[in-house]
């Protein structure tokens, strides 16, 4: 990825607004987004492993080190409840 995204806490993430557009707008990224997803989510219920989520709110780009805990058709759900909705997701690694 080109751009810059700052690295930011799981915490700061309930503070943010987010818009309701999707930051993605080709099929096959969106589908290949909710493919990411669901791995990370096996990795992070299964293993434990921390993923790269690429998101971004009204401000700017962020990034967030993290375990998925859960993923719904509209949110992911991170530790304590803290939420970002998918259609704000650039990307999983």
């Amino acid at each position: 990825m080109n751009t810059v995204f700052e690295l930011i806490d799981k915490e700061i993430i309930t503070s943010l607004n987010f818009p309701k557009e999707d930051v993605l707008e080709d099929k096959e990224d969106i589908a290949e987004r909710r493919n990411d997803l669901d791995r990370a989510l096996s990795l992070g219920n299964l293993e434990h492993v921390k993923i790269k989520i690429y998101f971004e709110d009204d401000m700017s780009k962020k990034m967030v080190e993290t375990t998925i805990w859960g993923v719904t058709e509209e949110r992911v759900i991170l530790k304590q409840g803290v939420v970002i909705p998918v259609k704000r997701i650039h990307k999983i690694v």
